[in-house]
């Protein structure tokens, strides 16, 4: 299917009375993970628009340009309010974030399953077991502020066992920039996998910072604080992957693409009959959007689809689902890799200076470090960490339940000084 060869099926204006914005919320007791995930994308997605959006329009000064892109950016403001309000009010922050990175786990596995280009596979490997740790700990977190086991929350589709241990995650923000695209024609899958996952986390980091300031204890401030430093290293680093030499309204073009798929994917794979009418009606306003971005790109470019997206055939669609054996895989072949500048070594044998040096200026006392010391806390108070494993760790050094281990990913940090 191509998108610029469709027409939206309702006519008439992009806009709806305060009725149709109110929403039922899911059931959080009973929707499907996926679900409250793929809203969680999308309220990404839409926010990525619409802060591109306010971009464009502030660096340019055609007022008829700015007002059509005005006029996008309040239908997009529109979708992200109904996206926001399917989450239910008794739905907590902190299973909210469970969500949070069961997306980020299983988004940016199956993504890197699709692309084509090595540089983006390697980048989506590298974070995935970062954020597959951030889930091990905020759902350690939800045990020991709760007594609510994460494993319901995800429905046993994603494990719940140590990545990448949180505490290696910190690195030098040189070290977090990319080889963007730079092919004339980047294969489509490639285009829309840097956009959805750069878009994905960015909601991650943003809700993380909000997170922090409205939370009442210290602890999990300080978790959601220092997680959501590294997930602005994984919004750079997939940001870095973009094509840069594209003009605005090429861009423009592009995130209503990747919109139109993306919708058009949850359509496809929604498994709720209710949610699936939303994502319909989401994907006909979206092709208007489309349209419009595609004749500003005419009429102030003289460019046209082909020039911007030569293949805009969908690829098949964008599926979240379990992705424990290919976690599992890139866990036990790459758990001790860190960035250097652009590309990835093994700490053991090449670690960066960069990274030795911002190791030691961050973590140093390591008991500053929240994402370890709570760990610690919940294995005294219990005897040993919460896990949802279907086999041992495929690390073994991460197997040790009684104990967090600060050392893999960090090597020579621990010989050397702790």
């Amino acid at each position: 299917m191509n998108p610029f060869k469709m027409r939206p099926e309702r006519t008439g204006d992009l806009f709806i009375d305060w009725e149709k914005f109110w929403v039922k919320p899911y059931n959080k007791n009973e929707v499907n993970p996926y679900t409250r995930t793929r809203i969680i994308l999308m309220n990404g997605t839409e926010f990525e628009n619409v802060w591109f959006s306010h971009q464009f329009s502030r660096s340019v000064g055609d007022d008829e340009l700015r007002r059509k892109l005005a006029y996008i950016r309040k239908s997009e403001q529109q979708q992200q309010k109904i996206l926001t309000h399917l989450k239910p009010a008794d739905e907590s922050a902190l299973e909210h974030t469970i969500g949070y990175e069961q997306l980020a786990v299983d988004l940016t596995a199956h993504l890197a399953k699709r692309v084509n280009d090595k540089n983006i596979k390697s980048a989506l490997d590298f974070a995935l077991l970062e954020d597959f740790d951030h889930l091990y700990r905020y759902a350690d977190y939800l045990d020991f502020t709760t007594g609510e086991h994460a494993e319901k929350l995800v429905g046993g589709y994603t494990e719940i066992t140590p990545g990448r241990p949180t505490i290696s995650h910190h690195r030098h923000p040189y070290d977090s920039i990319r080889y963007p695209m730079t092919d004339k024609c980047p294969a489509t899958m490639d285009v829309l996998a840097a956009n959805v996952i750069t878009a994905a986390e960015q909601q991650t980091m943003n809700y993380y910072m909000n997170t922090a300031a409205l939370w009442p204890d210290e602890m999990g401030r300080r978790l959601y604080q220092e997680i959501g430093m590294v997930e602005e290293q994984h919004v750079t680093q997939y940001g870095s992957l973009l094509k840069p030499c594209m003009s605005r309204l090429e861009n423009l073009l592009v995130h209503q693409y990747v919109e139109c798929w993306l919708y058009w994917s949850c359509y496809e794979t929604e498994t709720d009959t209710r949610i699936r009418g939303i994502w319909q009606f989401m994907f006909e306003q979206e092709l208007k959007h489309l349209h419009i971005a595609l004749e500003l790109l005419r009429q102030y470019e003289k460019k046209d689809w082909q020039d911007v997206i030569p293949d805009a055939e969908f690829p098949a669609p964008l599926v979240l689902e379990s992705n424990i054996e290919y976690v599992r895989c890139v866990l036990g072949s790459t758990v001790n890799d860190t960035a250097c500048r652009e590309r990835y070594v093994d700490v053991r044998t090449n670690a960066p200076e960069t990274f030795i040096r911002y190791q030691r200026l961050v973590n140093d006392p390591v008991r500053n470090v929240m994402s370890h010391t709570f760990i610690e806390d919940y294995i005294r108070k219990n005897g040993e960490d919460y896990r949802f494993e279907v086999a041992p760790n495929p690390v073994p050094e991460l197997r040790d339940r009684t104990k967090d281990n600060i050392c893999v990913g960090r090597q020579p940090l621990c010989r050397n000084r702790y």
